[in-house]
């Protein structure tokens, strides 16, 4: 199995090489903007869809609609800018918010932002499948297979690690940029050379009898799922390279121009050339078609369009697992999603997001029309917060220039807030699981952190605990810090042995926190043996046992047994368990085999 995990993951990185898993701006763009980017592929097509499903004369309106979406993607690419320079330790809107605006908008913003990461990988992949098959029409029908094979794929490759992943991405994405760019330029030069038609199924200004706000309205909140993805930027600066913010913020700048390129040139030529929408065709497909006819450029569009919209998902696994840490951390979620998998990347934080995308594409059958109205407005509660909070941040710091900074904020939340609306009154059988998913979400953060919060009150060390000498064996007592459960556990080592050694294995992620714990252990206990041993591959077994195996073998030669005491608490009710680090179970599992070894748990039960 190991040698099986070796293959597809890689060997296990030191902990001191997570500087070289940082980003430059090439592949930090690959790695982080294909979401934003990919979502050209359907936003445009949104808005068309909506409005030929009113009459194909309507289809004009679609100019001053995107012009409009290119006016709240300015708004959000330079509010997000100011809060990559503000929050350069990255966590995005749910950090703005917890700070700005107060624990359960922070909540509500990282939670919508955690189903919205599954969505995009829902989405991403859903929509990469339909070119799939819009260019090989025989794979009809079989969409939700390719689909769950495509997360299985990137979750693999996500697994490898931050750079092996942006590597892999790189390829795809600019493959896109460039077909993409050609294919526009091409479309603009053919049709100021005359050498192209117009075919638009109606003029700029014309009227259209029966149109009204809701649909129009309808149609922009469609096409601003166009905007999904360029928040991910400002959740994971601590992946860029010196200087991270200024690095995070001109990335942000390229895939700005880069959308909005892409955004107003696919909408200008669906224009004027009269593409309408086709079942099993995208608007991208039959684009590409009109422009470079049925050959070699046009398969390498599909294969590219394919692969990026696949590939995109890329962005939320990306995002996802540093969201659930920043969560984690506050004590929101299980600390299992603060642990580093053996490639440096938070792995329980990739796993969950791949299993929950999947659960998405079976109940939604890999649909990205059905997909798409949840999806919107994932994000744009998240953009409204954030944009509030910032606002609020201005506005108490009062620094230079903060009025022009709070107008770009007011105008970002305005719109979004704007687009939430009409998302929930012209798509409310789409969006309605929200307000079900959100609420419960909300209890259970609130579940987690009351249980933490209790945890930390019953294992605080309040006062110097009295021990008396007894006698015994040697007893290496594993220690993590210095709690309730460590002075138990410490005293009891005493009751059934004469010489009592406390071991503690320290990483390279916080040498400080380290060097505290042993200032602390020796405050507490001064007659105890301290050891600290470095693991720089992140794993505490291998160094226990090595360590045991040492003391064991001199405790032989004196005919004395050694004894190793794994501490732990229990929490009061059973499903409380998975909240907690399960470092004690796989050490009980690895020291089992040793034979001059006994193996004994000194267990503290909570009381609440």
């Amino acid at each position: 199995m190991q040698h099986l995990k070796r293959f597809f993951i890689g060997k296990p990185l030191k902990s001191s090489d997570e500087g070289g898993q940082q980003l430059g701006k090439l592949k930090a763009l690959a790695l982080l903007s294909s979401d934003a980017l990919s979502s050209v592929a359907y936003g445009p097509e949104q808005i068309i869809t909506a409005l030929v499903a009113f009459s194909a004369v309507a289809m004009w309106y679609s100019l001053p609609i995107a012009a409009f979406v290119l006016i709240l993607l300015l708004s959000l690419i330079l509010s997000y800018r100011q809060i990559i320079h503000a929050y350069p330790q990255g966590g995005g809107a749910y950090v703005v918010s917890s700070e700005n605006l107060g624990m359960y908008p922070g909540l509500i913003a990282g939670g919508s932002l955690l189903v919205d990461y599954m969505l995009t990988v829902a989405v991403s992949v859903s929509s990469g499948t339909e070119a799939i098959t819009s260019a090989i029409p025989a794979l009809y029908g079989h969409q939700v297979g390719i689909a769950i094979l495509i997360v299985v794929l990137i979750t693999a490759v996500n697994l490898r690690g931050m750079r092996d992943s942006a590597s892999f991405l790189m390829v795809p994405v600019y493959l896109f940029v460039i077909i993409l760019t050609i294919m526009i330029i091409t479309g603009f030069v053919e049709i100021a050379m005359g050498a192209r038609a117009f075919h638009a199924t109606s003029l700029v200004g014309a009227a259209v009898p029966g149109v009204t706000i809701g649909l129009i309205l309808r149609a922009f909140s469609s096409g601003s799922s166009s905007l999904t993805g360029v928040e991910a930027i400002s959740n994971a600066v601590p992946f860029f390279k010196k200087p991270k913010a200024k690095n995070a913020a001109e990335t942000l700048a390229i895939v700005g121009l880069l959308l909005g390129f892409f955004f107003a040139g696919i909408t200008f030529l669906s224009w004027y050339f009269g593409i309408l929408p086709h079942q099993k065709v995208t608007i991208l497909a039959q684009l590409g078609q009109h422009i470079f006819g049925k050959g070699t450029v046009y398969y390498i569009l599909q294969f590219s369009t394919a692969l990026i919209l696949a590939l995109a998902a890329n962005t939320g696994f990306s995002a996802f697992p540093i969201l659930a840490y920043n969560l984690a951390k506050d004590k929101f979620m299980p600390h299992m999603y603060m642990d580093r998998g053996d490639r440096l990347g938070y792995s329980n934080g990739i796993l969950t997001l791949a299993l929950g995308s999947i659960v998405l594409i079976f109940i939604f059958n890999g649909s990205t029309e059905r997909l798409i109205p949840l999806y919107a407005t994932g994000v744009f509660v998240p953009f409204t917060l954030s944009q509030s909070g910032m606002i609020r941040k201005w506005w108490h710091e009062r620094s230079k220039g903060w009025i022009g900074r709070s107008i770009a904020n007011f105008t970002g939340a305005l719109i979004s807030f704007a687009i939430f609306i009409f998302l929930l009154m012209y798509h409310m059988g789409g969006v309605w699981p929200y307000f079900i998913i959100m609420p419960i979400m909300i209890f259970v953060f609130y579940k987690i952190h009351d249980h933490y919060k209790k945890v930390a009150a019953q294992l605080r060390l309040i006062e110097q605990v009295n021990f008396h000498d007894y006698d015994g064996s040697t007893v290496i007592v594993l220690v993590s810090n210095v709690t309730q459960v460590t002075a138990g556990a410490l005293n009891y080592a005493r009751s059934i042995g004469d010489y009592v050694i406390a071991m503690h294995v320290s990483m390279d992620e916080n040498p400080g926190k380290e060097r505290e714990t042993e200032s602390e252990f020796k405050a507490d206990f001064p007659d105890i043996r301290f050891v600290d041993i470095h693991s720089s591959y992140r794993s505490i077994a291998r160094p226990v046992l090595r360590f045991a195996d040492i003391i064991a073998k001199n405790a032989k030669e004196r005919n004395y047994t050694t004894t190793i005491l794994v501490p732990q608490f229990v929490p009061k009710k059973p499903w409380q368990n998975i909240l907690h680090n399960q470092t004690s179970f796989r050490l009980r599992a690895a020291l089992a085999s040793r034979e001059n070894i006994i193996l004994a748990t000194y267990s503290y039960h909570l009381k609440k």
